[in-house]
């Protein structure tokens, strides 16, 4: 077992909405404050008629709600009762983590504020009012060759600050999956889980923050790389029934 210094080496991606919140934020303020149109525009998306810079950039333009109604919704939103403390332990660890989403920035900054953590880096889709009650999104970490069309292209930013470290990934959903095929290892629950399966990507389940406070100690290892780290763990694990277990 090397020095906890090597967990330096690695640097830590989060996702927000169903990561760090207990529920998926945007879609909670568009069942609440968007026009009834905001759902057509999530069909298109699903059924992959748009990408999800273009859906998001579609909703946001039908909300209408007052920016206090907002603020008072955010402010009822509770985080993962376990991430404050794997903050800290990243912090202790010197383990950079950055807060990738492709969300809505003043939400997730809100939220992130009124539980202390304020001044956690983040990267996200930055949402602009232009009336009263209404709002667009400007998409700064948007990258043209993002393959899902993201307006947060989580690979780019992720890869922009890495600085030659390796990428842990802590996700939930289809947002996360371009990146998860690049991280050099994911923590990964709900859809993202069952991704990580099929696609036979390094990951370990991870239901919660609490259990990733003790995955992190999984990085205490000689830094391998990405390619070779997949093919280790490719090979330790050949194609099994759906039923088996496939976490490393």
């Amino acid at each position: 077992m090397l020095p906890r210094s090597v967990a330096a080496g690695w640097l830590v991606v989060c996702d927000f909405d169903g990561t760090i919140a207990n529920i998926d934020v945007t879609d909670g303020i568009l069942s609440r404050f968007a026009l009834p149109e905001w759902v057509d525009v999530e069909v298109e998306w699903k059924a992959g008629a748009i990408g999800s810079r273009e859906c998001m950039r579609r909703q946001v333009e039908l909300l209408r709600v007052a920016r206090p109604e907002l603020d008072a919704y955010l402010d009822t939103i509770e985080i993962d009762p376990g991430f404050a403390a794997f903050v800290a332990d990243c912090r202790r660890q010197q383990l950079p983590l950055v807060v990738i989403s492709d969300g809505i920035d003043y939400a997730i900054r809100r939220i992130l504020q009124r539980h202390g953590l304020g001044d956690l880096p983040l990267a996200s889709n930055r949402l602009v009012q232009t009336g009263d009650d209404s709002y667009r999104l400007e998409f700064p970490d948007s990258d043209p060759q993002c393959r899902a069309g993201s307006g947060t292209c989580k690979c780019a930013v992720s890869a922009s600050r890495a600085h030659g470290s390796k990428r842990l990934l802590i996700g939930d959903g289809s947002s996360d999956f371009c990146l998860a095929a690049s991280a050099d290892l994911v923590f990964a629950k709900t859809k993202l889980l069952k991704h990580c399966r099929d696609n036979c990507l390094p990951h370990h389940a991870c239901p919660d923050f609490g259990v990733a406070l003790q995955l992190l100690k999984q990085l205490d290892v000689p830094v391998r790389s990405p390619i070779a780290l997949k093919r280790t763990w490719k090979a330790a694990h050949p194609p099994a029934p759906p039923a088996a277990a496939m976490e490393i």
